[in-house]
C-alpha cells in the first residue's frame, strides 16, 4: 500500500479549475499529517499544459492521464481511467473537491474500488492517531464526525472552499510529470457526452467572487436592496443574499449563499443585516476577511466576522459607501 495522497485535478476551459487547487491544499495539508508524499492526476486527451501548470506546486510529482476517450467527460471514462491509476498506485487517500463533476464519478469509484467515501467534508481533524472528517448533515444543521473503516485506499471529497486555493504550498522546483496512457475501448463509455450545461442568463457563480456583498432580513424590504446594490457596485463586488432573502422573491436563488445555496470563499465578505445562523455560515466562512453590519450585537455572525460593526446599515452603509468612491482613482 503506497504511503500517498493523491488528488484529483479538475479542469475546465483548458485550466485547472479553482476546485483542483482547493483539493490540492486539502491534500498537501492531509499528506503532512499523516507523513505521505502527495501527488496529483488530471485527465484528458492532451493535458501536458494542464500538468505543467500544477507541477508548479509542491507535489512528489503530476500524473497526465491521457486517452482520446477523455477528451471529454464521461462519468466511465473517468471512473475506468482512475480506476487503472489507483490500482497501480495503491494511494492511501484520493482526494476530490465536492464538485458537481466529482459527485457523478467519484463514488461509482469508490465502489469498483470496494471502498467507502466520505462526501462534501468540511474538513477534519487529528484525534490522537485517527482521522475524524466533518460533515454536513440534515442541511447542515448538525455536523457528523464520520471515520474510516477497512483497509485503504480511501475515498474523500471536501467542500468548496474548505482549504484556500491561495494556500496551495509551491515547490521550490517543478514537481515531475509523469504521462500515463489510460487503457481505454470505446466500448468503455456508454454515455456520450452532450454540450455543457450553461445556467441561465441571469444566473451568476458566486463562486468566482473576489467580493461579496450579502443581505439579509435586516434589509427590511425589497426597496432596500438598492443599498446593498450601491455598495456592491462601489466595490466591485457581486451581491448575494442569505436564504429568507431568496425565499421571499426579493433576489433569484442563484443569489442564495448557505447550505442549500452557493458555497463561497471570496476575499471580502460584507454581510448586511445577516443574523449568520449555522445554515449561512457554512456557505461563507471560509472568507478570506468578513466584515459584518448587524443591530443586534448577540448576533452569531460576529463570531466569525473578521470586523464586525454594531449598528444600524442604513445609517452606515451610505458613508461608508462615500468614503469608498473618495478612495478610488479618477
Amino acid at each position: 500500500m503506497g504511503d500517498e495522497v493523491l488528488v484529483f485535478a479538475e479542469h475546465h476551459g483548458g485550466k485547472p479549475a479553482r476546485a483542483a487547487w482547493e483539493a490540492l491544499a486539502g491534500g498537501q495539508r492531509l499528506a503532512r499529517d499523516i507523513g505521505a508524499a502527495v501527488a496529483t492526476v488530471v485527465a484528458g486527451e492532451d493535458v501536458a499544459a494542464l500538468a505543467d501548470e500544477l507541477a508548479g506546486a509542491e507535489l512528489s510529482e503530476v500524473v497526465a492521464l491521457t486517452s482520446p476517450l477523455l477528451r471529454d467527460y464521461t462519468p466511465d471514462g473517468y471512473t475506468a481511467a482512475l480506476f487503472q491509476v489507483i490500482e497501480q498506485r495503491q494511494p492511501r487517500f484520493v482526494v476530490f473537491s465536492h464538485t458537481y463533476q466529482a459527485r457523478d464519478f467519484a463514488p461509482r469509484l469508490a465502489a469498483r474500488e470496494g471502498r467507502g467515501l466520505i462526501g462534501d467534508c468540511l474538513g477534519y481533524r487529528r484525534d490522537g492517531d485517527r482521522l475524524v472528517f466533518v460533515r454536513p448533515v440534515f442541511q447542515g444543521k448538525l455536523c457528523a464526525d464520520t471515520e474510516f473503516v477497512g483497509e485503504p485506499p480511501y475515498f474523500v471529497s471536501f467542500q468548496a472552499a474548505a482549504f484556500r486555493e491561495d494556500s496551495v504550498q509551491r515547490g521550490a522546483a517543478p514537481a515531475r510529470v509523469t504521462s500515463v496512457a489510460a487503457s481505454l475501448t470505446p466500448e468503455t463509455i456508454r454515455a456520450q457526452a452532450g454540450e455543457p450545461f450553461r445556467e441561465a442568463k441571469q444566473a451568476v457563480d458566486l463562486t468566482q467572487a473576489r467580493a461579496i456583498v450579502a443581505v439579509g432580513r435586516g434589509i427590511k424590504g425589497p426597496e432596500n436592496l438598492e443599498l446593498a446594490k450601491k455598495l456592491a457596485e462601489a466595490l466591485g463586488a457581486e451581491l448575494g443574499a442569505s436564504r429568507p432573502i431568496c425565499d421571499s422573491g426579493w433576489l433569484p436563488m442563484d443569489r442564495q449563499i448557505g447550505s442549500s445555496g452557493q458555497t463561497v470563499a471570496p476575499h471580502l465578505y460584507v454581510a448586511l443585516g445577516i443574523s449568520g445562523a449555522i445554515q449561512h455560515q457554512v456557505g461563507m466562512k471560509g472568507s478570506r476577511t468578513i466584515v459584518a453590519i448587524n443591530k443586534d450585537k448577540e448576533a452569531p455572525i460576529f463570531e466569525i466576522a473578521t470586523y464586525g460593526v454594531v449598528g444600524d446599515l442604513f445609517e452606515i452603509v451610505p458613508p461608508l459607501i462615500e468614503e469608498i468612491k473618495k478612495k478610488k482613482p479618477a
